[in-house]
């Protein structure tokens, strides 16, 4: 089954056009490495996949073999080469520009940084994570939520074979990936924490409560966490701050980015556990966030809390307008003291209250309820 993703396919060669290199990152098997090969055959010479001997051979004299190549040239899995930035960035400064780079990666955090510093103001980042309700249709919700967005796990001919894809992935990612990208942090230890992590996905991070059940000091917890976002398989939503005289929140909020993970680091192996459990609302709340992340143009991303208890799921920044989104897995939903407090306080322009149902109505001056679905259909939550 081949899902199309258009949007990101006609993302993608626009940046190309406008830049000497763009720097494709998202999860691992998240999709990066098939979007690649529909712009440029894997069998070309241009194409190199760092996971393979051949190409990480023909690599030992990067600009005796990349100097001469013209058109697209594809690099995948760059994270495991970063000494290849510096070299990106001498070929990139010839006048003639012969040749422009489509460079894959895994982890955001680093190789970002390697990137930037090397290619500053030579390239253009795009990040994708798995398949977006969008891509899929409203009808796919429930499967996306319950399996997950790695397309590997939704497209699995079973929930058995979702299920064990997903454990594999876990463990590959914790016993070979992070290892090869020079971390060093025992495979037990990051997993015993990414399961305690699934316990808190939704809420204020502090670091104080896990430190002391896995008995290591409140900066090794920063540390690993700081693995995993930098990994792409956690987020750290960061708190808005405006200029009031309340109390705010400012932690982050830390959610497992991908819903079939967190279920599977939760121990939730069927439809019938996910709707008991206990983090049913907060599964379904991050599963939101996440598909109104992927699909609702922003430039920033944004949770505002007080101490009080004012609260808003999601605030997204277009330039100087903020607006908010509040997630409630309920049928009726209703605006709360919380969102008019953010409509005040924080000058929203309009809040969007997602919800699992199917119409749309307003629930007050600047409030309006919107079905999940609308989503899957491709309707916006706020006009552009």
């Amino acid at each position: 089954m081949m899902i199309n993703r258009k949007s990101i396919l006609l993302e993608l060669q626009r940046a190309l056009r406008r830049s000497c290199v763009v720097v494709l990152t998202g999860p691992r098997q998240c999709g990066k490495t098939t979007l690649a090969r529909q712009l440029l055959n894997e069998e070309s010479v241009n194409y190199f996949d760092l996971e393979d001997p051949a190409s990480l051979s023909r690599l030992d004299e990067a600009m005796t073999t990349l100097r001469p190549l013209k058109g697209l040239v594809v690099i995948d899995e760059v994270q495991r080469r970063a000494d290849l930035f510096p070299v990106l960035r001498v070929l990139t400064d010839r006048k003639d520009k012969p040749a422009r780079f489509l460079i894959l990666g895994s982890a955001s955090g680093e190789l970002l940084r390697q990137s930037s510093e090397s290619l500053a103001g030579r390239m253009e980042q795009v990040t994708i994570g798995g398949f977006s309700l969008a891509e899929l249709g409203s009808e796919k919700e429930e499967r996306l939520w319950r399996r997950g967005a790695f397309p590997l796990s939704f497209l699995a001919g079973n929930e058995s074979d979702s299920l064990s894809w997903r454990k594999q992935f876990i463990q590959t990612l914790l016993e070979r990936d992070l290892p090869q990208w020079g971390v060093r942090v025992p495979a037990t230890a990051l997993r015993r924490f990414w399961i305690m992590l699934a316990h808190y996905h939704g809420q204020i991070w502090n670091a104080a409560e896990p430190a002391r059940s896995m008995g290591v000091s409140e900066t090794t917890m920063r540390r690993y966490l700081d693995l995993l976002t930098d990994a792409l398989m956690v987020r750290q939503l960061q708190p808005w701050h405006a200029n009031l005289r309340k109390r705010q929140v400012k932690s982050p909020k830390v959610l497992v980015r991908d819903s079939g993970l967190l279920h599977q680091l939760l121990g939730i192996n069927s439809a019938k556990a996910l709707l008991t459990h206990p983090k049913v609302g907060a599964s379904w709340e991050g599963f939101v966030i996440e598909q109104v992340l992927l699909t609702e143009p922003h430039d920033e991303a944004f949770f505002w809390a007080t101490h009080q208890g004012a609260e808003i799921d999601l605030i997204l920044r277009r330039g100087e307008r903020l607006f908010g989104v509040e997630v409630k897995r309920a049928d009726a939903p209703r605006t709360t003291p919380s969102v008019r407090i953010a409509l005040s306080d924080l000058g929203l322009e309009r809040v969007a209250v997602v919800y699992p149902g199917t119409r749309r109505f307003p629930l007050a001056d600047q409030v309006e309820a919107v079905p999940l679905a609308d989503l899957g259909r491709g309707e916006r939550l706020f006009a552009a």
